[in-house]
C-alpha cells in the first residue's frame, strides 16, 4: 500500500505514514462483504443484480435489474470475477475468499 499524501510505500496495517506523518485511510478497515454470500447471490439472483446491490453498487445493480443481467452475460462475467477474487465493492475493496 502507498501513502495518499507522499506516495511512500507503507505497511498494510499502518495507521500513519512513517515518512510524512499523514493519517492513512486503510480500505481493509472498512466493512468487508462476505465472499460466499456475494457468490451465492450472483449465482441464484445474478440476473437481477442483487449481488451488486449487496456490495453497494446500486447504479449498476439497477442496470442489471433492467437488462436481466445483460441477458445473463453480465451476471456470468460477475460470477467468474467473484470466483477468481477480482470483483470489488463500491469502495474498491476486493471481495475475496478469506
Amino acid at each position: 500500500m502507498f501513502c495518499q499524501n507522499c506516495g511512500a510505500e507503507i505497511n498494510d496495517n499502518a495507521v500513519v505514514c512513517v515518512k510524512c506523518g499523514c493519517a492513512v485511510n486503510n480500505p481493509k478497515k472498512s466493512e468487508n462483504k462476505e465472499w460466499l454470500i456475494v457468490l451465492l447471490l450472483c449465482f441464484f439472483l445474478g440476473g437481477f443484480g442483487v449481488h451488486r446491490f449487496y456490495v453497494g453498487k446500486t447504479g449498476t445493480g439497477v442496470a442489471m435489474l433492467l437488462t436481466c443481467g445483460g441477458c445473463g452475460i453480465w451476471a456470468l462475467i460477475d460470477f467468474i470475477l467473484i470466483l477468481v477474487g477480482s470483483f470489488t465493492d463500491a469502495e474498491g475493496n476486493r471481495i475475496a475468499m478469506h
